[in-house]
């Protein structure tokens, strides 16, 4: 059997026994080692996608892994049903990383979103006053919050949502980085306004300048909460800890996942005021394995990485490299847009190279690893500790897959 057969078996059986809710490049990986992923067949390709940023340190750091280690064989879960001598540590230091008081520890990003939906309904009726049953969240078109029932009932991505409504009401879209479309929308029963800094699979929208800082008065003004996702803006992608930073925002509450758990554990959370997160009593949110020991493990070692400020330094440094060869394709008309921060862009494909999709896979076939979006769109976004030889390398591939 020659190599492209034991991929196709692997693909195959794939293919027959799971439900096909992605759409995957064919390519099955066995092994990974920072920026670098080998396949069943030993071909080795540079990572630019980390995992939609779940790999910001890197596949198999050593810190994560050995902190992940040392969690196993100690206690893995306890529910929450009992304290744990890792919970304590990691919500105060999470905290603390924010500028925040409390948090609210999940597993995923969507359980994460659906949090933060709750706890804004919750401080909306108790805090701010609303009457029961007319709470109203503002969301912004093109959003990408993730795919639960709720989530998808205010996402306009027709794949998200056809054929799986009724859907969940109390929610308000309004065109993203228009402010007046948001004023107009916010109203004296909106408890919170819930943006992505930056948005990620619509093909890293970055707002306009001034658009945050404006986000952020309005909802004082208002009295409604200032929710931002920063699931996959945030812990270093951008090149600050939160992509809020980049325009002096501080919101009401982060909604983090992903890197959070170091592309090793699912860890996710909601950090906020005592006053936002103090609304919750015992029994009316939780989750088995959220804030579970193993998990705790992780991301303490994450914060503690993140605190040294290396990897914010590293993602603004070489995203200045990246941005800087994208827009030399982008001047030489081999693509059309290159939007992004840090080591994180979204490029739309000139016409004449093909689509996104078609772009990833002649990528991958000189050994690189992205993943296209909307049709046109390339997302770049490589662990945060790949080198600058192997970046130029990957930029290169892409230069000549483009022919510039």
């Amino acid at each position: 059997m020659d190599a492209r057969e034991t991929t196709e078996a692997f693909i195959a059986s794939a293919e027959a026994h799971s439900a096909h809710n992605y759409h995957p490049l064919p390519v099955v990986v066995a092994t990974a080692d920072g920026a670098w992923m080998t396949d069943v067949e030993g071909r080795r390709f540079l990572d630019m996608l980390a995992g939609y940023s779940a790999l910001n340190f890197g596949h198999g750091n050593r810190r994560l892994i050995e902190a992940a280690k040392a969690q196993l064989d100690r206690v893995t879960l306890t529910s929450r049903a009992f304290h744990h001598d890792r919970f304590a540590d990691f919500c105060r230091e999470l905290a603390a990383l924010c500028g925040m008081e409390m948090v609210l520890p999940m597993n995923t990003g969507a359980e994460a979103v659906e949090t933060a939906v709750k706890t804004a309904r919750k401080w909306g009726y108790r805090v701010k006053g609303v009457p029961a049953e007319m709470a109203k969240i503002v969301v912004a078109g093109n959003n990408f919050h993730g795919r639960t029932t709720t989530v998808i009932s205010f996402s306009t991505d027709p794949e998200a949502r056809a054929d799986f409504g009724p859907y969940t009401p109390g929610f308000e879209i309004v065109p993203y980085g228009d402010l007046t479309a948001l004023r107009a929308a916010v109203t004296e029963n909106t408890v919170a306004v819930l943006l992505e800094p930056i948005q990620g699979e619509a093909g890293v929208l970055v707002p306009p300048a001034g658009y945050l800082p404006a986000v952020r008065e309005l909802t004082r003004e208002r009295n409604a909460l200032f929710v931002a996702d920063e699931i996959q803006s945030g812990l270093g992608r951008t090149g600050r800890t939160f992509a809020c930073e980049h325009e002096g925002v501080v919101p009401d509450m982060y909604v983090l996942g992903k890197a959070l758990g170091g592309g090793v554990v699912p860890v996710s959370a909601v950090v906020s005021s005592a006053e936002v997160l103090g609304v919750f009593r015992p029994g009316e949110h939780g989750s088995t394995f959220g804030g579970n020991p193993l998990a705790c493990a992780v991301a303490l070692e994450v914060i503690a990485m993140l605190r040294s400020g290396e990897y914010q330094d590293r993602a603004a440094r070489l995203g200045e490299r990246l941005h800087r060869e994208l827009g030399r394709l982008k001047d030489s008309g081999h693509v059309t847009a290159v939007r992004g921060r840090g080591l994180w862009a979204g490029v739309d494909i000139a016409p004449a190279h093909g689509t996104g999709r078609e772009v990833s896979e002649r990528l991958m076939e000189r050994g690189v690893l992205v993943k296209d979006t909307h049709g046109v769109t390339v997302r770049i976004a490589p662990p945060l500790v790949i080198s600058e030889e192997d970046l130029d390398w990957g930029l290169a591939q892409l230069r000549g897959v483009l022919g510039a």
